[in-house]
């Protein structure tokens, strides 16, 4: 049976263990129980560490030209074809509606309302759940080309965008079509729907603005602020748009309640709004016990709920301020959870320097990128710092054979010995790279190498943006599966 270049059989079977680098024989053996004097023992080889010499060994060519590569990795990523699509479908209806002079505020009022329920849908902590858990549940059987597709269902993002994006665009031409009718009576549209539709306009471009991405990550509590309360106000005014829109064009003696029950943008509306309150009737202030690892880095645990694989949550101070998402952990002893904090700007400063005893959550826990793991059969974990908050899900759960690839600076100072040994005793065949120490690896190579030595059929990305599109991308123009969470994810 032949071999591609990514170390996996044609017919995705595992390549045979033994002409691989046995682990047993690689590390030396991590007891159950890890002291704290340990430091180092995680990646030690039998004649030193287990990445001597990985530099040395040849890179696996790249599948593609660099300009293929390029635009099949980067620019066309899942994220923007399902962008893309979705907005070339709109834009093809919306050319061919206004080209054959079929266009009505009633059609385009209709577009507007589904776009931003597609886009609203696919931002709900219950749909993005029901979706992965659908999207995640082929069997290990399944040919391994399907589980790569199916694992990229944390790009949904590109279709809230993409909806987005097209809904404002029909509002644009709603705005445009409605002002014309009313200022030369065509149409029964009244001045109050017209001024409305104006006013739902100029909020919802201020939503788009501070929603591009260099805006969003340069001003994210703005971005915060404009998304959660313009949108409540958007909200509120399509409200009274739409039935302003229905009592203008409901025949005569028609009842408006029956005219609103009649119309379909109506029933889009309420589950909308159900969609976007949802979460906030689950808003509940919960017991916290912080535990310091660090100047550095705490650890908040929790008892409220149990989460599942790869899920996420959000905590506050303050419910109407600022929300901050954190992956949980899962505790295998303990009939509770917790999560990393580590010291990144002044919230995540303050609950390290004044543990907090209570905060604030809603919603439910919801999956991320990391919930895909249970699709493949083995599978290696980058993580750098902080990152390995996500990835200690996936490893205390157990569910597949993984193996990490963890780096940071200072790792027992920063994150504790209590939690590294825990780590350890889940992975005994974790490798732990001190950057401080050996200084910044090539991630690329050292993963390649991982890769191959333990057969495994895709590769989990757990960093900043930066290094996490670098990884990604170095792995998967050689043909090696590679999932890493997006800006949007």
């Amino acid at each position: 049976m032949s071999t591609d270049k990514g170390g996996f059989r044609s017919n995705d079977e595992p390549l045979p263990i033994e002409k691989h680098l046995s682990l047993k024989q690689s590390t030396v053996s991590i007891p159950s129980t890890i002291s704290s004097s340990s430091s180092d023992i995680a990646g030690v080889k039998e004649k030193g560490f287990y990445w001597e010499g990985y530099l040395d060994e040849e890179y696996i060519e790249k599948t593609h030209s660099k300009p293929i590569r390029n635009l099949r990795y980067m620019f066309f990523s899942v994220y923007r074809r399902l962008f893309g699509i979705t907005f070339a479908a709109n834009m093809s209806v919306f050319i061919g509606l206004t080209a054959t002079h079929q266009a009505n505020t009633g059609k385009i009022a209709f577009a507007v309302i589904s776009n931003l329920f597609v886009s609203v849908l696919m931002r709900q902590e219950y749909v993005i759940n029901i979706l992965f858990k659908i999207f995640t549940a082929w069997p290990q059987s399944t040919p391994l080309i399907i589980r790569r597709i199916s694992a990229r269902i944390f790009h949904i993002g590109g279709l809230h965008s993409g909806c987005g994006i097209s809904g404002i665009i029909w509002l644009i031409l709603f705005v445009a079509m409605g002002t014309r009718e009313y200022i030369h009576g065509l149409s029964p549209i009244s001045l109050a729907t017209v001024v409305v539709s104006w006013v739902i306009l100029g909020l919802l471009l201020v939503l788009l603005v501070f929603a591009y991405p260099a805006m969003r990550a340069k001003f994210h509590d703005s971005f915060d602020f404009t998304h959660r309360f313009l949108g409540w106000t958007s909200l509120a005014l399509v409200w009274a748009q739409i039935v302003l829109f229905i009592n203008d064009n409901r025949v005569p003696g028609e009842k408006l309640p029956h005219a609103c029950k009649h119309n379909a943008a109506f029933w889009l509306q309420c589950i909308i709004t159900f969609s976007i309150i949802l979460p906030w009737l689950r808003l509940r202030k919960v017991n916290v016990r912080a535990v310091t690892l660090s100047k550095h880095a705490t650890r908040l645990y929790f008892n409220y709920t149990r989460p599942g694989t790869g899920t996420a949550i959000r905590i506050t101070h303050s419910p109407l301020k600022e929300w901050h998402a954190f992956a949980t952990i899962p505790e295998p002893e303990r009939n509770e959870f917790s999560l990393i904090v580590s010291r990144a700007g002044d919230w995540t400063s303050n609950v390290i320097d004044n543990p907090p005893t209570k905060l604030w959550v809603r919603g439910i826990p919801t999956h991320g990128v990391l919930r895909i793991v249970p699709l493949f059969r083995r599978m290696i974990l980058v993580a750098t710092g902080s990152g390995i908050g996500p990835c200690a899900n996936t490893i205390f759960e157990g569910r597949i054979p993984v193996r990490l690839l963890w780096t940071s600076p200072n790792v027992r100072e920063t994150f504790g010995d209590e939690f590294v040994d825990q780590i350890l005793r889940y992975a005994p065949d974790a490798i732990l790279y001190d950057t401080r120490k050996h200084g910044k690896p090539d991630l690329v190579k050292l993963t390649l190498k991982m890769v191959k030595e333990f057969n495994a059929e895709a590769v989990g990305v757990i960093s900043n943006p930066g290094l996490t599109q670098k990884l990604v991308y170095g792995l998967t123009s050689r043909g090696i599966p590679a999932y890493g969470a997006i800006f949007d994810s």
